[in-house]
């Protein structure tokens, strides 16, 4: 049992939750919760850690879980509970969390069949992301490509948001995101992008082909040279004196009238 949070286990738990350059280093991230560690898939996890006190309630817990995903009988530590909670980093710990190894998806796999996707430049807001990368699980998209000044997608708050979905959702980071778009273009996908100055509102607009979704900043949306890239403008039409969404909320409704045509 651990039992200091001079551990070097803990240090490096910490490590990952606090510090992306640490996460990025070391290719892993943490993720806390009943529901979320038992959804990862088994390739990915590297360490599962329990309190004490979850030991002793559910003491058949982990040798279920590691008879199911085919893990090592050493792949977790019981952590003594005032350290785990020193490692938490939610409110009321569940008294489980494990350390995963980063997967990503390449831009080939989500091009495959009759893509759908969201292409994400500059998000800031980890709940945002998160929410989106959910949605996207819901709504069936093929693959979310990120510029590499977006927001971490391995913060703890975005883990959180997605709910389990991150692990089933296609994902990357373009290190070069206006090559990603172009490359998108040359196999076919339609790029529209949320704007201000859409020429027409998404209604008015045909997605039953290959399509992506550019998605901006929260604060000053897309950049100037990313609108130029794309095929179509288009906007959400606003009443009052709201000039624009949230980006997850512009971002629902246009995927999902996406897949209303889709399903006509």
């Amino acid at each position: 049992m651990i039992t200091s949070t001079s551990s070097a286990q803990v240090k490096h738990v910490m490590a990952l939750l606090s510090r992306a350059k640490d996460r990025k280093k070391n290719k892993q991230y943490v993720v806390e919760g009943l529901r979320m560690v038992s959804e990862i898939p088994a390739r990915d996890i590297v360490k599962i850690y329990v309190s004490e006190h979850f030991q002793k309630n559910n003491p058949d817990y982990i040798n279920k879980m590691i008879s199911e995903k085919g893990l090592l009988e050493d792949c977790y530590e019981i952590v003594s509970d005032n350290v785990f909670d020193r490692m938490s980093q939610t409110q009321t710990p569940q008294g489980i969390m494990a350390v995963a190894g980063m997967h990503e998806s390449n831009l080939d796999q989500m091009l495959t069949g009759n893509p759908l996707l969201i292409l994400v430049e500059n998000l800031q807001d980890p709940g945002n992301l998160g929410t989106i990368i959910r949605m996207g699980e819901g709504a069936g998209v093929t693959g979310v490509v990120m510029s590499p000044n977006t927001v971490d997608i391995y913060n703890p708050k975005t883990i959180r948001s997605t709910m389990g979905s991150i692990f089933r959702v296609p994902f990357m980071y373009a290190d070069d995101f206006e090559e990603a778009v172009r490359e998108c273009q040359k196999s076919g996908v339609k790029v529209y992008a949320a704007h201000l100055d859409g020429r027409n509102t998404y209604l008015k607009e045909q997605y039953t082909g290959p399509s992506a979704f550019l998605i901006g900043n929260e604060g000053n949306g897309l950049s100037e040279r990313i609108t130029r890239q794309a095929d179509t403008l288009i906007r959400i039409p606003m009443c009052g004196e709201v000039e624009s969404l949230n980006a997850a909320i512009a971002c629902t409704i246009l995927t999902y009238e996406a897949v209303r045509q889709r399903n006509i």
